[in-house]
């Protein structure tokens, strides 16, 4: 789980991995509200033929939403939706290993656990794999140099 700040201090993304829908939830939360819920982008990352969606509502459906944060919303769940259909083109073997890791750590590694994976990732791949590897599973970016 992450928190992505908007360009609102009123709003953040919480964004979690729901390993049961085998989907990205990014949920814009309204700060002052108690971090309610006022908009969930839903990106399934494993099937191509699942549509992603965008559902409004929350506790408090009178929560106004300047034009701005809702602009940004969409274009981070369009890229939500360009990350996890990128990784679904690799070579099968890349796309069984991002699965894995997606199930394991959820989208989510403390830096620990991250640097013990990328010196096993390193031992098995190439650098450019380890790199596709790592966005796919984490949306991190890999330096190759």
């Amino acid at each position: 789980m992450s928190r992505i700040p908007s360009p609102d201090p009123d709003f953040a993304v919480t964004a979690i991995y729901a390993l049961p829908e085998d989907a990205w939830y990014l949920e814009l939360d309204h700060l002052p509200s108690g971090g309610a819920t006022v908009l969930l982008g839903i990106v399934p990352d494993e099937d191509p033929d699942r549509e992603p969606s965008v559902c409004a509502g929350g506790a408090d459906p009178h929560i106004d939403i300047p034009v701005p944060v809702l602009r940004w919303f969409l274009e981070l769940v369009d890229e939500q939706i360009a990350d996890s259909r990128a990784w679904m083109q690799l070579r099968p073997e890349l796309v069984a290993m991002i699965k894995e890791l997606i199930d394991e750590y959820r989208g989510a590694i403390d830096e620990d656990e991250y640097a013990a994976l990328l010196a096993r990732l390193r031992a098995e791949l190439s650098p450019a794999d380890v790199a596709e590897v790592v966005r796919g599973a984490f949306r991190r970016e890999y330096d190759l140099g």
